[in-house]
């Protein structure tokens, strides 16, 4: 899971991650997410635990030393860089559902987006578009299908949902076939 290490302005951002939090918990599935206690991160993380369930976070030691690591996870693991902290959350997970947040989700939420495009990984990546947070992201991406350098299939990675009950089924259901970009 991809989402703010603020909470934003909008009080819709943090209920839908408290929602979410609990629903992943309750339908049996653990967390995996960058291992805050801060914003949108430590309210998913806290939900999640408060309905019982299996959180798991990753976080650099940078962050660990600047006191931001959720100290009551069910697991925390340290690495060293931010490019080890993303590929550690890739291997641990089955699938993204991305929040809003800022630079560093966005960072997170393409990489992982190209890593399946390249087949690196196969996994579901679905944005909550609370209020539209993530609406001019999708036009964008669908200019860029558009103007030629994305493929229609690949634009297809980017799953959207409205609500947590249909980001929920998006993420758990496989993606269509798709060959990798440079497979021919």
């Amino acid at each position: 899971m991809f989402c703010g290490s603020n909470s934003g302005d909008d009080r819709a951002y943090a209920d839908a991650a408290r929602t979410l939090g609990s629903a992943i918990a309750e339908a049996g599935h653990g967390l995996v997410f960058g291992g805050g206690h801060v914003g949108l991160m430590g309210i998913v993380a806290d939900a999640a635990l408060a309905a019982g369930g299996s959180v798991t976070g990753v976080m650099t030691e940078q962050l660990v030393e600047a006191e931001v690591a959720h100290t009551g996870l069910t697991r925390l693991e340290v690495v060293g860089s931010m490019h080890e902290r993303k590929a550690r959350m890739a291997e641990l997970s089955d699938g993204v559902i991305v929040l809003p947040g800022g630079f560093g989700t966005l960072d997170e939420t393409f990489e992982i987006m190209t890593w399946n495009q390249l087949g690196l990984v196969a996994v579901p990546v679905v944005f909550l578009d609370v209020n539209g947070y993530f609406s001019e992201l999708f036009a964008f991406m669908a200019s860029s299908v558009r103007a030629g350098f994305v493929s229609q299939r690949h634009g297809a990675l980017a799953r959207r949902a409205v609500d947590v009950a249909e980001a929920m089924a998006l993420v758990v259901r496989p993606g269509d076939g798709y060959e990798p970009k440079w497979v021919s």
